[in-house]
């Protein structure tokens, strides 16, 4: 379950974010952009231009340079806002994080055990490695993992999620998150944080965009903006001396103003993507957040989109989590249509998936209809973390369904025998890859509910996208090769890897590196930490124990492994915003060339105007144009940064040659219409 999206433009979210975008003013604030600091610095230029001019010694008219200088400010006011915005997105869920923070009472223990002497104190008071002992309908004072007793846990607090969990201790499932509430049971937790340092705070400070890092690819971006800044620098100022030349050797016009040079540089140099650049990596974390995916890094989103291979685990991924009811296969003795009776009595409350499932089959193999619990005068035994059993007593006859181990145990303590051929129906359904449940009336064994991985639907669409992407999927399973080929052939993707060893999936993703791709894995256990640690992108399981989450580099709050396709697709997402902006602002300098320069110099070298292929009214009204323009694209694609551009599943070649067409060509003749329709607009209400 994903988290609520705000829209766009939300409506809380603008006045603050125009209140930023002044206090983004700040020198300090404009530095950390170079790009957008020359804009700051020509504004302030252009300013103490303006002053001067309304004392009678301007370079140009007042009124001039005051309008060039309103629409500098407007420029270094609408990249504040882009990323004033972006960063309010991401306050706002920090702010709904925060919102989950609750008040508790711990009940601290004396000794790591239950039933030891405790002391009620604050849950703030808590310290690492301190254990309290958290009872049912007691909210879970601090993070930490079971060290005894098994419990429900409803963890819609940080999930969102309604449908409560297991948490255990020995386990894959071991780790619980402070905030969240059991349900039922007990448990005690060692507390794996202190205060302040808790997953939830963690996950507050990564997405409050203000905190956000710069990723390698941002950096290495903004160098290159810089240096083509700094070049254009350089050869912007060339062109004051080059005038005052022009002018002597011709003897007509006059020099070109730093009014005009002003605005020659700031439409010049990638004034767009500068102002949209950290819009685009906040918007990234803010969309990876709406997934319900917390990064520990804007480094592990980028790398999301550079990923060319996908490690899936088999069951919750690939197949259903929930399996279904296949087959009944009875012991000696016992009819099928027996046994098929007592699991679908046993399963008639039972309302998860796999207990609807049995209730279904039945149905479907022997017409046998739902009875209703009334009627039969029966109760529910439901399902127990600790007895790993659920079903129905009839009068003084219970009917349980389990796991193998726990039915035994059960039918064991009412003086029953186990059938001779029972472990075989066990093996032989473990061997399928399925999961064998146990049926027992009263103290008879009956036989076994095969429980089959169904491959999701619509799975193998998504591979085949992926594989369109470059990117090749590769199936992990523990089963073995004869179950593993079966499903990898029904999911459709391109390899799997069977019987698989923690030691094995840390080989895999080593091979693959060493191969120069990128490696993209999922995990919840403390025994898949090391190749989560190892891959690329790793993200772990929020149901998972401490030692995955702290391994991976990545949290999916949802806990579904199916998450990994959405991470990298949000990866792929910003990486190709960037490229997309970075693109349209390159090429949208054409038009400006030809709007500014032939304005500068016609009243000395007349012949420029043929140059002039817009035919802008006035010197003047070209140069006012071309930076209005260079201003407003900057609103307008501002939903473009925050949204990101479209994903379509094509090859890294396809969407090069589609980005350049789109936002290269694109980029090249928008300005000319735009810029054109300014000068119009101007010259009809006379501003110029």
């Amino acid at each position: 379950m994903t988290r609520e999206r705000l829209p766009l433009f939300d409506a809380a979210l603008l006045g603050p974010a125009v209140l930023d975008s002044f206090r983004k003013l700040d020198p300090r604030v404009q530095l950390r952009n170079p790009v957008m600091f020359v804009v700051y610095v020509g504004s302030l230029l252009t300013t103490g231009l303006w002053l001067q001019a309304l004392h009678g010694r301007g370079e140009a008219p007042a009124g001039f340079i005051l309008a060039v200088t309103v629409w500098l400010w407007f420029t270094v006011l609408f990249a504040n806002f882009a990323e004033a915005l972006a960063e309010g997105r991401s306050k706002a869920q920090a702010a709904s994080l925060r919102g989950t923070r609750t008040a508790t009472q711990a009940r601290r223990l004396a000794e790591p055990r239950y039933g030891a002497s405790w002391t009620l104190v604050d849950g703030d008071a808590l310290r690492k490695d301190e254990v309290v002992v958290v009872l049912a309908h007691e909210v879970i004072p601090c993070d930490g993992e079971v060290i005894e007793g098994a419990a429900t846990v409803d963890e819609s607090a940080i999930t969102g999620e309604s449908a409560p969990v297991i948490r255990e201790s020995g386990g894959d499932f071991s780790s619980v998150t402070g905030g969240t509430t059991v349900l039922s049971d007990w448990i005690v937790v060692r507390c794996t944080a202190d205060p302040g340092d808790s997953f939830l705070d963690r996950m507050i400070a990564l997405v409050e965009g203000a905190r956000r890092r710069k990723t390698p690819n941002e950096i290495a971006l903004s160098i290159l903006l810089v240096a083509l800044t700094v070049i254009l620098l350089a050869a912007t100022v060339t062109l004051l001396p080059y005038s005052i030349h022009s002018v002597q050797a011709a003897g007509a016009g006059r020099p070109v103003s730093i009014t005009v040079l002003v605005a020659l540089l700031v439409c010049l140099i990638p004034t767009t993507i500068g102002a949209l650049l950290s819009a685009i990596g906040v918007a990234g974390m803010s969309r990876m957040l709406g997934a319900n995916v917390v990064a520990t890094s804007g480094r592990a989103v980028e790398a999301a989109g550079d990923i060319d291979v996908l490690l899936l685990d088999k069951t919750g991924t690939i197949t259903l989590g929930n399996r279904q009811a296949s087959a009944f296969l009875p012991v000696a003795g016992v009819s099928e249509r027996e046994l098929a009776d007592a699991a679908q009595l046993a399963s008639l409350a039972d309302e998860t998936p796999e207990g609807r499932s049995i209730v279904v089959l039945a149905k479907q193999r022997f017409n046998l209809r739902e009875r209703g619990l009334e009627s039969l005068h029966a109760s529910f035994v439901p399902f127990s973390a600790q007895t790993r059993m659920s079903g129905v007593d009839i009068g003084g006859r219970p009917v349980r369904k389990g796991a193998a181990q726990e039915i035994a145990g059960f039918v064991r303590e009412r003086g029953g025998l186990l059938p001779q051929d029972l472990q075989e129906l066990v093996e032989a359904a473990s061997r399928r890859g399925s999961t064998p449940l146990v049926v027992a009336d009263d103290r008879r064994v009956l036989g076994v509910v095969e429980l089959k991985d169904i491959v999701k639907d619509g799975i193998k669409e998504r591979f085949a996208q992926l594989r369109r992407m470059g990117i090749q999927t590769v199936m992990i399973t523990g089963d073995n090769r004869l179950t593993a080929a079966a499903i990898a052939a029904e999911a459709g993707v391109d390899e799997y890897q069977a019987e698989a060893t923690p030691e094995t999936k840390l080989a895999l993703i080593r091979k693959y590196q060493a191969e120069g791709r990128l490696v993209a894995m999922t995990g919840d256990g403390t025994n898949d930490a090391p190749a989560l640690a190892q891959a690329d992108v790793a993200v772990a399981m929020n149901s998972g124990t401490q030692a995955a989450r702290e391994a991976g580099n990545m949290v999916d709050l949802d806990s579904n492994p199916t998450k990994l396709i959405e991470v990298v697709e949000i990866g792929k997402q910003m990486l190709m915003t960037r490229g997309a902006l970075t693109t349209f602002s390159i090429a949208n300098d054409l038009a400006k060339y030809f709007a500014i320069l032939p304005a500068m110099f016609v009243g000395t070298y007349p012949q420029l105007g043929a140059l002039n292929l817009m035919h802008l009214a006035t010197p003047d009204s070209a140069i006012l144009s071309a930076v209005i323009f260079n201003a407003l694209i900057i609103v307008f694609l501002i939903p473009l940064a925050l949204k990101g551009v479209r994903l379509r599943a094509l090859s890294a070649s396809v969407l090069l040659r589609n980005n350049l067409l789109v936002y290269g060509a694109g980029g090249i003749i928008l300005p000319f219409f735009g810029i054109k329709a300014i000068d119009l607009l101007l010259n009809a209400l006379h501003l110029v």
